[in-house]
């Protein structure tokens, strides 16, 4: 055992050494997994790199992550891939990012497809750029009855904003008779973004930042937070098998109290 940066005790990343992809999937693997992918831009920086080729390889970093989550029997894998804030930088980048979300899909539909990926958007996909929207709406009609994994590209998404969204649609909802003023969280939640999908039991995050950044604010009450120092570049399926195994050592109380 070693400390990591963060003053955390984790076990030495090695790969097939610590565990297998049999052991992980024996029991008490996490339904819902959610990763903010955070340091593309730092990751290129300290190689002296452009910022494009940060993002670039971040996206190439998707793959295998998606490939393990299948693997180990995640059901619901969601991807924090850009925020409401986003807009906020370089008109050039954030033109170059929607090209590549663009590219990166048409690269990699067939085999998502083939593996029995769903795809789905979770954010105001209608305010991205014509051809992004249209590129994702593909997408998720082609891949609509895959049941394999349930892929959650939150694009285009804050968690404030979905919590407001949400708010507005359930006072529609009163004001026109189809729900009662006398509602609870399990009604509020039908009116999220992700009213079908379940909570995040685990939510990762690289780059070694210690915050939430917007994201998820209503659905991860409970979930456990693993973070790391890599930027997500460079994050691996064995950080992924990582952050699982030490998701299952984990008590969990939600707020209550261990009779044991």
């Amino acid at each position: 055992m070693q400390k990591d940066e963060l003053g955390l005790r984790r076990k030495v990343e090695m790969p097939g050494e610590d565990f297998s992809i049999e052991e992980i999937k024996k029991e008490g693997v996490p339904k819902h997994v959610a990763i903010i992918m955070d340091g593309n831009g730092r990751w290129a920086r300290e190689r002296k790199l452009p910022r494009s080729a940060g993002h670039r390889a971040g996206v190439r970093a998707i793959r295998p992550v998606v490939e393990i989550a299948t693997q180990v029997g995640v059901e619901y894998l969601t991807l924090y891939s850009f925020s409401t804030e986003n807009w906020k930088r370089p008109k050039r980048e954030v033109s170059f990012l929607m090209r590549l979300f663009e590219e990166q899909l048409a690269k990699e539909i067939d085999e998502l497809d083939e593996r029995g990926v769903r795809i789905r958007v979770i954010g105001r996909l209608e305010e991205l750029p014509e051809s992004t929207r249209n590129a994702f709406l593909e997408a998720i009609e082609r891949t609509k009855d895959n049941q394999t994994l349930n892929l959650n590209i939150a694009l285009n998404y804050s968690g404030r904003v979905e919590i407001l969204d949400a708010a507005r649609a359930i006072c529609d909802a009163i004001r026109e008779g189809r729900e009662s003023a006398n509602f609870n969280e399990e009604i509020f939640s039908r009116y999220m973004y992700t009213s079908d999908i379940p909570d995040p039991e685990l939510l990762i995050r690289t780059s070694g930042e210690l915050r939430i950044s917007n994201f998820l604010l209503w659905q991860i009450a409970y979930t456990e937070i693993w973070i790391t120092r890599k930027f997500w570049p460079d994050f691996t399926k064995s950080d992924f098998l990582q952050a699982i195994a030490d998701f299952k050592k984990r008590e969990r109380r939600y707020g209550g109290l261990n009779e044991d």
